[in-house]
């Protein structure tokens, strides 16, 4: 019997299936472009910047903004409320508690666990040197901040005068401590930045 030759087998078509697209919507944009600001300040906030990094075409972004100032906007006010809900939180408190809760904002603000945090309000603030827009929003978002403090240093017993003094000192100690390189100038840091908030809200 004479050998057949032997048919190849047919290979079986495996088609890729197509890549799952990212779907982002107009908050993940926001927040993506935080974290470029936060990085490479208000010149990296490039619409091809911030497609390439979500891994997305420039369409998906034209899909939720009108176009860079758009998105320019929608940042600003993301910072602000975020901001002013932050010292909101921060300075509710039941009636004579106002100091402890003085204690704490300090605390908290002057503290340098946030390091993203302080990288975008230094972004921010940045921007608002060369941008009026920006600064405009930079200037409400600290006066509210002073309000909201000055309130409770008068709850507090402080005269208006005093507590709005009292109220700037301890936002210039806390964005102060931020920007400083100081752990080196005492041994007992916990120590110092204890000393210095009680001088702030001592009566």
């Amino acid at each position: 019997m004479e050998n057949q030759p032997v048919k190849p087998q047919a290979r079986t078509s495996r088609r890729r299936a197509p890549a799952t697209r990212t779907q982002l919507d107009r908050q993940d944009w926001v927040e993506m472009a935080v974290d470029v600001l936060s990085e490479e300040g208000i010149a990296g906030l490039r619409v091809e910047v911030l497609a390439k990094r979500c891994g997305v075409t420039k369409g998906s972004f034209y899909w939720h903004f009108r176009d860079r100032q758009d998105l320019i906007d929608a940042v600003l006010e993301h910072w602000k409320t975020g901001r002013i809900r932050d010292i909101e939180k921060m300075t509710s408190v039941a009636p004579g508690n106002e100091r402890a809760q003085l204690h704490h904002a300090i605390e908290v603000y002057g503290a340098s666990r946030n390091r993203k945090g302080i990288s975008i309000e230094l972004a921010v603030r940045d921007w608002a040197r060369h941008d009026t827009q920006a600064a405009a929003i930079v200037e409400s978002v600290d006066l509210y901040r002073l309000e909201c403090t000055r309130r409770l240093f008068v709850a507090a017993g402080l005269s208006d005068a005093e507590a709005k003094s009292r109220s700037l000192l301890l936002y210039a100690c806390v964005f102060g401590l931020s920007l400083m390189h100081y752990e080196p100038f005492d041994n007992n840091l916990a120590d110092l930045k204890q000393r210095i908030a009680e001088h702030i809200v001592a009566n």
